[in-house]
């Protein structure tokens, strides 16, 4: 049961950025779209929504989490953002 991770250049630049500035987290962050990837629901994962949104969101670790528009019906899920949990999300 796979899912189909979609992004666009926007979260491409922001997670290059990310990742640029926390090179630590490079292969957890990796480790997290991969298991995002395979199993959405997976517990390291925290998948919760978001107060007063339709986006949901991820953990990379206790810190950062990446925001995801999730579409169970088409096994399609869409990368957002990339940012602190201490960020409040504002929509895009």
């Amino acid at each position: 049961m796979s899912y189909k991770l979609i992004y666009d250049d926007k979260f491409i630049k922001k997670s290059a950025k990310f990742l640029k500035k926390h090179p630590n987290l490079k292969d957890r962050y990796y480790k997290t779209l991969e298991i995002l990837e395979d199993n959405p629901f997976h517990p390291s994962l925290r998948l919760h929504k978001l107060s007063g949104s339709d986006y949901r969101s991820i953990s990379i670790n206790m810190n950062y989490r990446i925001i995801l528009y999730f579409l169970i019906k088409d096994k399609d899920i869409y990368l957002l953002d990339i940012d602190s949990h201490d960020k409040a999300y504002q929509g895009l």
